[in-house]
């Protein structure tokens, strides 16, 4: 077992350690909020659940990395809606895992961070909508899709870094600013992505939300 531990590369040891520190910082974000019931395990539970489905159901895929799903993003954003921010950011980093696990990529622990662990966290910034009125949730979930873009952008930019001119293309438009490919390319996905979570809100997230917070 220890000869095993021994083969481990630094990276990886970096990027256990990140997980842990990032870990147990939201777990005392959220106890702090509010204190978990079984209930709120139960529906974070089973947003994670519902998100990682949702995932599985591709609308369009981008070429490396990153798609536009069946709203993938609102089961954890109401969730974070229902309960606050706190225990929205650390389902969110459950997901994120699960969402590397399933396939993600791997440049180095900061792109790894960045792509994975807090741009999913970052859906919990919905939260911000917790215990207002219903047009907050119309404003929580642009938030929380902002928050993931920008950590997305910074991960592409990670792998963009040191790339010719002619390598930064989208389609048929080609770029000569890494910064303006990465907003470009995450943006193709994401925004789309963003307003189906939008409209499934309006049609569904009050009524989902109300299920959630019932005692």
């Amino acid at each position: 077992m220890f000869k095993k531990l021994a083969e481990v590369s630094l990276t990886t040891w970096i990027a256990i350690a990140a997980l842990a520190a990032l870990a147990a910082i939201l777990l005392a974000v959220s106890r702090k909020q509010q204190k978990w019931t079984a209930k709120m395990i139960a529906n974070g539970a089973l947003a994670i659940a519902l998100s990682f489905v949702l995932s599985c159901i591709r609308l369009y895929r981008m070429p490396t990395g990153g798609s536009v799903t069946l709203a993938s993003m609102l089961p954890l954003m109401l969730f974070s809606v229902s309960y606050g921010v706190g225990p929205g950011l650390l389902a969110g980093l459950a997901y994120g895992l699960l969402q590397y696990l399933q396939g993600g990529w791997w440049l180095n622990v900061w792109q790894f961070i960045l792509d994975y662990l807090l741009a999913f966290a970052a859906l919990g910034l919905a939260g911000i909508a917790h215990n207002k009125s219903d047009k907050w949730m119309y404003i929580g979930i642009p938030v929380a899709a902002l928050g993931r873009a920008v950590s997305a952008i910074l991960a592409g930019l990670m792998w963009v870094a040191g790339s010719a001119p002619e390598d930064l293309v989208i389609g048929s438009t080609q770029f000569s600013s890494p910064l303006l490919y990465s907003i470009v390319y995450n943006g193709t996905y994401l925004v789309p992505d963003t307003l189906i979570c939008l409209v499934l809100a309006f049609l569904v997230g009050k009524q989902l939300v109300k299920v959630m917070k019932r005692k």
